[in-house]
């Protein structure tokens, strides 16, 4: 008996699916799937047959290993270093079939298949009879009613063609992040829940949550279906309770008399006193549960729900009437193992609990929407989620077809994800231009049907005209720039000199709606060549195997670990001060950094602190990070990072608090370093209110005691809490002599090379506007020098902090705000021919070209010794404390007896390296669009 119990159940499951619940059929588990690259698969019988190839759904052709494999070998040009490269690529259409048992106590019920996620289209057959009901959907489910194909107590064939070709124009390239092979990829499949779902004829269909908070209840909208075609009456009961509590709040019943169709009714609860708010600080969620009896059975719906409320006072965004700053970052469907958002709340927690680690409360959704398990964890954990429909186009709302996807999408999305409390603003698309009339009207109607976001019609424009005020519709208003000026660092940090006592309040002026600064920071790190390994999936990273042959190659593999460091200590550097700028200035309510972690497409855009992988490239820590990313930030305002010791440091302290509450008499702890030994400190009282608290306090710090060059550290500490921050300045002496005794400066080639002849010490500081090179700039590349090959494509400095060149000069191995004079005052020298010799300070170049850079550089020639500095060491130095110390340095050291350099073994090829060249501009912030 038991041995023929054993191969009945093996005989159900080879056709059956089994019912979960009772109320579904569970579709997940083995089809058969053939590929249709020439749309032969209707006119063939497909619509009612098994096919020879398995596979797993959920799942994807990609993780089946179908489609094209890739062919492509590692290469340091398009595809290659376009983005990761999919090892088996399907763009078309794929047929799914399997067959199913519908259980005998499903007779006179509504019967719909509900699949979770697909990319663009679906059809649809039941025993080779086609459903009239074609899904168009990239972020919501496709549902089909099967109600009249399917029989209780039968067997039928389940036939599912999906084509994921593209539909509609809907991005440039192909970039929007619903529909892209930069970051998730064009999958053909079905990933998610997958079930066709049983209902009574008289069931509830949606509950929609309304919450109101100053009222403390919930107005709720329930929509019932009644399929009988009779009046019915029904009796509504509401009960709701505190998530993860059992205790249900007290009952509310309503009877409805239901016309055939579709009816909405409309029910208020009130949650009574002591109503539990959901923020950041505290996520609270209720559950409610309404259920419809009638003559056609008990139907049950539940969903959660968040008490919050987002409203904006002035340039103030706030929740539940508390100002509000967004810490927050992209996520673009970057997941590199299987190319697809993850389906399961398993899969977002790693996002989110490393995002919060990281000090953020807020992610962007790029040109995308996620998934629900995405929504059901930043509800869990606090977190703010924009969201944005799917379009990244230049044309928008000019195509009619797009323009009905737009608002079907938009339906979905409220339907499907609009009581999630962790779905807060709403943008239009990413960097929309056209006919902002018709967009304005979207964002008008969306936010007529929906109040419970904030809304904006797109995150960014290049429209001229756009962009810089505000739609008339929008809540909010995100952006690199306005009419008067920008408001990121792109625009500021290579073109000024770095100050830390500067806001964007000037560029806000006339901007009446909250602003949140857009994709600020995009600072590129060499590519982490350790991370190759991670790999494992669906996806092979041909660019960083690219660079690494590259590399090996050139002798450079072993710098690899260094570049990456060094970097990505440049990008910490400059995304504090991008945090720092944004945090101290009123009228700004939040930034979105572009990125926290990498975004493998685009050209490879490496721009995170983490990996694709949401992995630490411990270039910092999470702790050092949240130090100026966190609920509350201690802020310092300071003239220059560089002085001199007959100088005073003055410091002016503010606090950006949006933290649970002010803090009142807060005692503030200020200190000042040479390494551990305290130089000064000092503290007082303040109290500290909630939102951006300008000059809270300030302290002064004569300099006059600091005799060598040094490189010194501010601290700034709340007592009794764990904020904390720090910044670095540097002090040198005033009274410094510049001493050449043996050593012979030139500016010109042809006179350094007669005396290296005559065995002199020289050193060679040509002027850098005349010779050939790269530009030298102080901040890094911009996103990716594949994705915006017109910028110096540098990556900051390297060199041995511990090499005697640097003894009267501190430094760290990288680049930090004391080099910016001699870097924007330079131009690069191209090394690769040089052969010997020594660089001491080395330019990382962009990973797409991997040449020998240096902006100093040492080597004997016959019986001579040369230094070359392609950084001017010789203007104003009286006005440059930097270049005058730099200068010392370099001459102690080359007048000292540890001055030996290598032998260049072809000194003529400086002549190549040095050659003039006509003067050119500085290339402007924006020139690289």
């Amino acid at each position: 008996m038991h041995r023929y119990l054993i191969l009945l159940l093996a005989l159900l499951q080879s056709y059956c699916v089994l019912a979960v619940g009772g109320h579904q059929l569970n579709l997940a588990g083995q089809w058969s799937v053939q590929l249709d690259p020439e749309d032969v698969g209707a006119k063939n019988g497909w619509t009612n047959r098994s096919f020879t190839t398995p596979i797993k759904l959920p799942g994807t052709t990609d993780d089946a290993g179908l489609g094209t494999a890739n062919s492509l070998t590692p290469a340091l040009t398009k595809p290659q270093l376009s983005h990761l490269t999919r090892k088996h690529r399907y763009v078309g259409a794929a047929w799914y079939s399997k067959e199913l048992f519908i259980p005998k106590g499903w007779a006179g019920k509504e019967m719909i298949l509900k699949l979770e996620r697909i990319i663009w289209e679906s059809n649809v057959w039941v025993d080779g009879v086609e459903i009239p009901q074609k899904q168009h959907s990239l972020i919501g489910s496709h549902e089909f009613d099967l109600s009249s194909f399917l029989k209780a107590g039968k067997k039928h064939r389940l036939t599912i063609r999906i084509d994921n070709r593209k539909k509609l124009a809907i991005s440039v390239d192909d970039m929007a992040h619903a529909y892209t092979d930069h970051t998730q990829i064009m999958w053909n499949g079905m990933i998610g829940s997958m079930y066709i779902e049983a209902m009574d004829r008289v069931h509830i269909k949606q509950v929609i949550t309304f919450p109101i908070l100053t009222a403390k209840c919930v107005d709720l909208k329930v929509v019932l279906s009644n399929k009988t075609q009779r009046n019915t009456n029904s009796t509504l009961r509401v009960r709701t309770r505190f998530k993860g509590e059992s205790k249900y709040l007290p009952t509310i019943e309503k009877e409805v008399l239901l016309a055939p169709g579709d009816s909405t009714i409309q029910l208020s609860y009130d949650l009574g006193a002591n109503i539990r708010s959901w923020s950041e600080f505290s996520p609270n969620l209720y559950d409610v549960e309404v259920v419809c009896r009638s003559n056609e059975g008990v139907n049950v719906m539940s969903t959660s729900f968040g008490m919050r409320e987002l409203s904006r006072e002035g340039t103030v965004m706030k929740i539940n009437g508390q100002p509000l700053f967004l810490r927050g970052t992209l996520e673009c469907s970057i997941f590199p193992l299987t190319g697809h958002p993850p389906m399961d709340k398993a899969g977002w927690k790693k996002v989110f609990l490393t995002a919060k680690e990281w000090g953020l409360n807020h992610l962007r959704f790029h040109s995308w929407c996620p998934p629900e398990a995405a929504f059901a964890v930043a509800d869990e954990m606090g977190f703010y989620l924009q969201v944005e429909l799917p379009i990244w186009e230049n044309n928008a709302g000019k195509d009619d077809a797009v323009l009905r996807f737009l608002y079907e999408e938009a339906d979905k999305m409220i339907r499907q994800y609009g009581n999630h409390p962790s779905f807060c603003f709403w943008s239009m698309g990413n960097e929309l231009s056209g006919d902002f009339d018709t967009l304005n009207a979207l964002v008008k109607k969306l936010k007529e049907k929906d109040k419970r976001h904030l809304y904006t019609a797109t995150s960014f424009t290049f429209q001229q005209g756009h962009g810089i005020v505000g739609e008339p519709f929008d809540d909010f208003l995100i952006t690199q720039w306005t009419a008067k000026g920008w408001v990121r660092g792109q625009g500021v940090f290579n073109s000024e000199p770095p100050v830390f006592n500067k806001n964007y309040s000037a560029s806000l002026d006339g901007v009446s709606i909250p602003v949140v600064t857009h994709e600020i920071g995009q600072y590129a790190v060499y590519p982490n060549l350790a991370e190759i390994k991670k790999y494992t999936g669906v996806l092979k990273p041909l660019n960083f195997i690219a660079v690494a042959e590259d590399l090996k190659r050139k002798g450079l593999l072993h710098k690899a670990k260094a570049y990456t460091m060094s970097s990505g200590k440049l990008a910490a550097i400059l995304y504090k001060e991008e945090l720092e700028r944004a945090l101290k200035t009123p009228g700004i309510s939040g930034y979105q950094l572009l990125d926290l972690h990498d975004f493998p497409g685009q050209g490879t855009a490496l721009v995170g602190l983490l990996d694709a992988f949401w992995d630490s490239k411990n270039i910092l820590s999470a702790a050092e990070f949240r130090q100026f990313c966190a609920p509350v930030v201690p802020l310092l305002q300071f003239s220059k990072a560089v002085y001199t010791n007959d100088e005073v440091f003055e410091g002016i302290l503010d606090i950006s608090n949006y933290g649970v509450a002010a803090l009142s008499d807060q005692l503030v702890e200020w200190s000042m370093k040479d390494g551990t030994k305290t130089v000064a400190k000092g503290h007082f009282q303040t109290v500290v209110g909630q939102g951006y608290n300008g000059n809270v306090g300030r302290f002064e710090v004569p300099l006059q005691a600091i005799q060598q060059a040094k490189k010194l550290t501010v601290h700034i500490n709340l007592k009794g809490t764990s904020y904390e921050n720090h910044w670095n300045i540097w002090v040198y002496p005033n009274e410094n002599q510049i001493d050449f005794a043996d050593v012979s400066y030139t500016r010109e080639l042809d006179e350094a090379l007669r005396l290296l002849q005559a065995g002199k010490k020289v050193l060679l500081n040509p002027d850098w506007k005349k010779i050939t090179g790269i530009e030298g700039k102080f901040v890094p590349v911009f996103w990716s020098p594949v994705h915006f090959p017109k910028q110096a494509g540098t990556m900051g400095l390297l060199c041995d902090p511990k090499h005697p060149v640097f003894a009267d000069f501190p430094t760290e191995g990288h680049t930090d705000w004391q080099w910016w004079d001699l870097q924007i005052k330079s131009t690069t020298m191209l090394m690769d021919q040089i052969k010997g010799g020594e660089t001491l300070v080395e330019m990382i170049d962009n990973f797409a070209n991997n040449r020998k850079l240096a902006s100093l550089f040492e080597g004997t020639v016959g019986n001579g010794k040369l230094m070359v500095a392609s950084f001017d060491l010789t203007t104003d130095l009286d006005q440059r404390p930097v270049a005058k110390q730099m200068l010392q340095s370099i001459l102690t050291y080359m007048k000292s007896s540890k001055f030996g350099p290598k032998v260049i073994e072809n000194p003529e090829v400086l002549q190549k390296i040095l050659q003039y060249k006509e003067l050119q501009e500085k290339a402007a912030p924006g020139a690289i669009y």
